[in-house]
């Protein structure tokens, strides 16, 4: 099968190998799966490139890449045969195993492998792993929304975009979002954001107050830049308010501030989608499909990259200087 892999870890266009890899055959639980389109998420590329110092390589070969969509065409031993011609999502394809999605075949675990809706296309399908599940995770851990005010930092990114929709779905009465350019809040609008606020040319606190009342405050946060945007949601937050972050990328190591924080009962969940039990992987794929069944999630595009330029593909996303998902064409012999 064409595959695309790295034996080294590195920048992508000195490490990432476009040729031919062994067909891989599905163990007792698993299935296989022909993959139609793989997608690239930020932790695909920080994996390759040796994030924080890690350069060492988990398996000898591996094929990045944990979403991607496709058609399940072989199941091993205790897997439903009528599984096979089963359109499908996938999640986490190389949490722990060294072949992921950017392959024309992709083996995981039979449950990694969700039933794709009929309405939702491959390129829907390749986007729901990772940043619908955080989404999912970061806006309905800590109970229903139902009625609630939310606050969206970083409203047009991959996980923002999805849980503005989510927490619209899910009723909350008011989502805010927070982006840095006006194609970032036409975006973030798109997805059902009530109010859009860009904090490049807005003081947040006092707009979103403004937005709020000065009586009223923001019942949870979903953040991806944690360390740096504490001092704008402290004052924010309700007493008994939640944070719930998926990244602190800016500020790595964030100094808390306790008293200020406990004064309010504050409560900071931290999300990580690897982490997350078996129970948050289920809950989130049912909410997802029932969104995707019913033609309620919008999904955000930037450009899908042929399997030999994947390296493109990675450098476009680690780029953050467009808005949408990088996805990577899978060619098939038939």
């Amino acid at each position: 099968m064409l595959a695309v892999w790295y034996e080294r870890k590195g920048p992508a266009r000195e490490v990432l190998q476009f040729g031919e890899r062994p067909l891989p055959a599905p163990a007792p639980g698993e299935v296989r799966v022909k993959v139609h389109v793989s997608a690239v998420n930020p932790s695909d590329t920080k994996n390759r490139g040796g994030a924080r110092g890690n350069l060492l390589m988990p398996f000898p070969v591996v094929i990045p890449h944990q979403d991607g969509a496709g058609v399940i065409d072989a199941v091993g031993d205790g897997v439903d045969p009528q599984r096979v011609g089963q359109r499908v999502w996938i999640y986490e394809a190389t949490q722990g195993r060294p072949h992921g999605t950017c392959a024309q075949y992709s083996v995981v675990p039979a449950f990694k492998a969700v039933p794709l809706p009929a309405r939702a296309d491959f390129d829907a399908g390749a986007c729901m792993g990772i940043p619908a599940m955080t989404a999912h995770r970061c806006v309905m851990a800590d109970g229903p929304v139902l009625g609630k005010t939310v606050l969206v930092h970083g409203g047009a990114g991959a996980v923002g975009f999805y849980a503005i929709q989510i927490a619209r779905l899910a009723g909350a009465a008011r989502v805010i979002a927070t982006v840095s350019r006006d194609e970032q809040a036409r975006q973030a609008s798109a997805a059902g954001a009530h109010e859009v606020v860009n904090y490049r040319q807005e003081d947040v606190v006092a707009r979103v107050r403004e937005i709020t009342g000065d009586a009223q405050g923001i019942d949870r946060v979903i953040e991806v830049a944690f360390g740096q945007n504490l001092p704008v949601n402290l004052p924010l937050l309700r007493p008994g308010g939640v944070i719930a972050t998926y990244a602190s990328d800016a500020v790595p190591e964030p100094a808390i501030p306790f008293w200020p924080m406990l004064a309010k009962d504050i409560t900071v969940r931290f999300v990580l989608v690897y982490a997350m039990s078996q129970q948050a992987h289920d809950d989130a794929a049912m909410f997802i499909n029932n969104a995707l069944s019913n033609g309620e999630l919008r999904h955000q595009f930037y450009q899908r990259f042929p399997m030999r330029d994947t390296a493109l593909a990675h450098e476009a996303t680690e780029s953050m200087s467009h808005v949408g998902k990088v996805l990577v064409g899978i060619e098939q012999a038939d």
